[in-house]
């Protein structure tokens, strides 16, 4: 009988140029089916295409397009994956949670709806979908390295620190972090493994260009590649039971914070 073939989850892909994006190509490098998740089909379908072409093991990908990050879309979402990796044929054992709403506002310019979008997308989103996962790894076998899966959570400086204009998205990624914090505590005895990523520091992204110089963005001492950030996803989902990372903390080596 044939060995299952390893399938990620990864949710928040952006445009395809982030973190999100760089994670589900390296695993597709390495031999993984993926699945991608994110708001609107345009976006996937590009990466969908760039994955399914640039696979050296030629993975397949799977898009499944969000209407939001709302607990139903995201559950929705999942029924959708456990149907197109159905066990014993696939077998997902990493899913990275992504996806993020930044809101940068002095505190009294803060509507409810930005405190209501940050909350969705960094809490109710990411509790919806640990759920779908665990729920998923918790029927896979223990497999050579003592796991049964693994769960990554994006998170950022504001994951420890507050600032004067970010007290909505700090409370979110606070909140993330804690959740993150808590299932590794309580799956961990089911030997699986959840981390938390703290990204501190301007990542090389489309979006980001625009706010920043050109020296900025040829400097690599003072920004994060995305590359370089999906390589230490994919060193956290091979690590043996004997040491698991619970979190990590990835920053440029110029630092001015």
């Amino acid at each position: 009988m044939s060995s299952p073939k390893k399938v990620i989850v990864v949710t928040g892909v952006g445009n395809g140029t982030g973190t999100g994006g760089s994670t589900a190509k390296l695993f597709a490098e390495k031999g993984y089916y993926v699945a991608v998740l994110s708001r609107g089909w345009v976006v996937l379908l590009s990466l969908r295409i760039i994955l399914l072409s640039q696979s050296r093991y030629a993975a397949q990908a799977a898009a499944f397009p969000l209407e939001s990050y709302s607990p139903q879309d995201i559950t929705a979402a999942w029924e959708a994956i456990n149907t197109r990796f159905p066990k014993p044929e696939f077998r997902i054992e990493a899913a990275v949670y992504n996806a993020s709403h930044g809101i940068w506002k002095p505190f009294l310019e803060i509507t409810d709806q930005d405190l209501q979008d940050c909350l969705q997308n960094s809490v109710a989103g990411a509790f919806a979908f640990a759920r779908g996962a665990i729920t998923v790894f918790k029927d896979n076998e223990i497999d050579g390295i003592g796991k049964r899966g693994t769960l990554i959570f994006t998170g950022a400086t504001a994951s420890l620190r507050g600032n004067v204009t970010t007290s909505a998205f700090s409370a979110s990624k606070h909140a993330l972090r804690a959740l993150s914090q808590s299932l590794a505590k309580e799956f961990g005895k089911s030997n699986i493994h959840v981390a938390h990523s703290i990204i501190d520091g301007g990542i090389l992204v489309d979006w980001l260009r625009k706010y920043r110089d050109e020296a900025w963005a040829a400097n690599e001492d003072g920004r994060l590649n995305p590359e370089s950030i999906a390589n230490a996803y994919y060193y956290l989902s091979q690590q043996d039971r004997s040491a698991w990372t619970w979190e990590l903390d990835l920053r440029p080596a110029h630092e001015k914070w």
